[in-house]
């Protein structure tokens, strides 16, 4: 294979890395699952006096069946329903500790107990922009306040779905796994207005169930509900030394998945129709709408506040809100293809496979670090034979050169005489054809192997169970890049003694351009997750190993060959 186009193929594939996220898989989705509910004279009562109720035997974490609600009392005969004063009400679980506030019956704080932030400590869903801006997760809009993507913050916190205290049905609740728990909010300004919200929660979930009635004069109104600023809390150190996509909306519609982020922001774009689903998401975590019934509607909206952008997600006719971690088991069961959100990008089949089988090395080998170095060791002993057969036809072609030269050197006006051009080539593949040598044959076995890389990039850079998990000494999280830059580092040199034992048919100015690829992965890779490079550092020195034995094997080989013909 010529080593110019080798040197191009490598460069674009760097390229292709980076850009690649930027197309997705295209399947159908799947039917959403529901759960039946539990019956109220199942109902038991919590630590705390919350009302609970077990879920039924065949029922599965996640998914609900929509249960019969009151309805909300007519407009004429409505009466005045509200709290005197804000009241907080906590909702625990095995997987988060979350508060609401009936100030609007909002959302305070939503901690992850099985998911930490740089200090340690349960991680913070909820933007702490949220106070000082004093609008909540899941505050109401009505179509009134700006048509979209416009929306007023200040409107929005005025707003009495928003401002009013609502009445609040029991106490804090502590949902074990297995059952359920609601919480009701109530108000009525006994005039024209009657709002009623209510979540359903299941012990062992992160998503949880919303009904939502607006009246207006007696007719029912649809808002849209409201998450953001953001998600989470990063500092900016932690955002400094992370690789991390950025936060954004995903909505998938039908089969087509759509990303946009907060850094390419554009009014124009940022209103989604007919959706499946749409989420606020990073990296790792996302807050997921499941849209009740029909197809919803989603938009990525701006506000400016004092000089600088603060970004929301809103969202039409919410039935279902999955709120943690983007783990590809619990995303899987909620159907509608919300798996997506992994981010597995063009080749996330191989992605998903790759996933799965670090998943059982890790069963047996309970650390990240070493599941992935057994790992890239499985996918080397898969792919010997393509690798052997690679340097075997580069070795071939190498002792060609000359050769090969020969010929270019007789056909000097083959660039510009087309019958000249004609003979050579001619020429050229009856060489190869007299050597047993196929031209394609040191790279068609490489190009076979991109989608695993792609696929490996794509798990390792989005998997939530790398974060946080530390490997070896230094390396205290796969997540982010090595504190130190001795992993590239070794990537470099590893890389560097690969490249000069592999067979090249490169001339002396092609083999000086070849050696700058060693420090030029290495600058590439110093800001990618450990993880990552621990498998790029692996592979090199498995790799390795192979060339050598490669190398001993074809020495062999060709010294058996010249025996038999000395023998002749």
């Amino acid at each position: 294979m010529d080593t110019k186009r080798l040197i191009l193929a490598i460069l674009l594939s760097f390229v292709i890395l980076f850009g690649y996220q930027l197309l997705f898989v295209k399947k159908a989705p799947v039917a959403q699952p529901v759960i039946p509910s539990a019956s109220p004279a199942a109902q038991v009562q919590s630590a705390q006096g919350g009302t609970v109720s077990p879920v039924r035997p065949d029922a599965q974490p996640g998914r609900t069946e929509t249960a019969e609600k009151p309805a909300v009392p007519n407009a004429a005969a409505a009466e005045a329903v509200s709290a005197a004063s804000e009241i907080k009400t906590r909702v625990q679980t095995s997987l988060f500790d979350a508060v609401w506030s009936n100030k609007g019956g909002v959302l305070l704080s939503w901690k992850l107990k099985k998911h930490l932030d740089g200090k340690k400590q349960p991680l913070e869903m909820v933007p702490l922009a949220t106070e000082t801006l004093g609008v909540h997760p899941f505050s109401l809009i009505e179509e009134a306040q700006g048509a979209l993507p416009v929306i007023d913050l200040a409107a929005i916190k005025a707003n009495p779905l928003n401002a009013a205290f609502y009445e609040v049905s029991g106490s804090d609740l502590v949902i074990k796994d297995g059952q359920k728990g609601e919480l009701r909010f109530r108000y009525s300004d006994g005039k024209d207005l009657e709002v009623e919200k209510i979540y359903t929660f299941v012990g062992g979930a992160y998503d949880f169930q919303v009904d939502i009635k607006v009246l207006r004069a007696g007719k029912a109104v649809e808002p849209r509900i409201l998450w953001g600023p953001g998600i989470g809390n990063p500092t900016p150190e932690e955002i400094k030394k992370s690789y991390n996509m950025g936060g954004g909306m995903t909505s998938m519609a039908g089969k087509s998945l759509y990303r946009i982020e907060e850094r390419k922001y554009k009014p124009e774009n940022s209103v989604r129709n007919f959706l499946d689903w749409a989420a606020y998401d990073d990296n790792y975590f996302c807050v997921l709408f499941l849209p009740a019934g029909q197809a919803g509607t989603a938009a990525l909206v701006r506000a400016d506040v004092n000089g600088s952008a603060s970004f929301f997600l809103t969202m039409s006719r919410p039935g279902r809100i999955f709120l943690g971690p983007k783990d590809f088991d619990r995303l899987s069961a909620l159907g509608h293809n919300a798996k997506k959100l992994l981010r597995f990008g063009t080749f996330g089949i191989f992605a998903e496979v790759l996933y799965s089988t670090i998943k059982v090395i890790h069963r047996a080998f309970p650390n990240w670090g070493w599941s992935i170095i057994i790992l890239t060791l499985i996918i080397k002993i898969i792919f010997f034979p393509l690798t052997y057969s690679s340097s075997k036809s580069m070795a071939k072609m190498a002792e060609l050169q000359p050769k090969i030269k020969a010929l270019q050197h007789k056909y000097k006006k083959s660039k510009t005489d087309i019958d000249e051009r004609k003979r050579m080539n001619e020429e050229m593949m009856a060489l190869y054809k007299q050597h047993g040598v196929n031209p394609a044959g040191g790279c068609l076995p490489l190009i076979i192997q991109i989608p695993f890389f792609f696929g490996i990039f794509s798990m390792l850079r989005s998997a939530i169970e790398f974060r946080q998990s530390p490997w070896i000494l230094w390396i205290g999280d796969l997540s982010v890049r090595d504190p130190y830059y001795v992993t590239p580092i070794l990537m470099g040199i590893t890389q560097f003694i690969t490249q000069k034992m592999t067979p090249s048919t490169a001339d002396s100015g092609q083999a000086k351009m070849m050696m700058i690829m060693p420090f030029v992965m290495t600058i590439f890779f110093m800001n990618f997750q450990s993880g990552l490079v621990l498998y790029w550092l692996t592979s090199n020195v498995l790799q390795i190993g192979q060339q050598a034995l490669i190398n001993s094997m074809m020495r062999r080989k060709k010294g058996e060959t010249h025996g038999k013909s000395g023998k002749k």
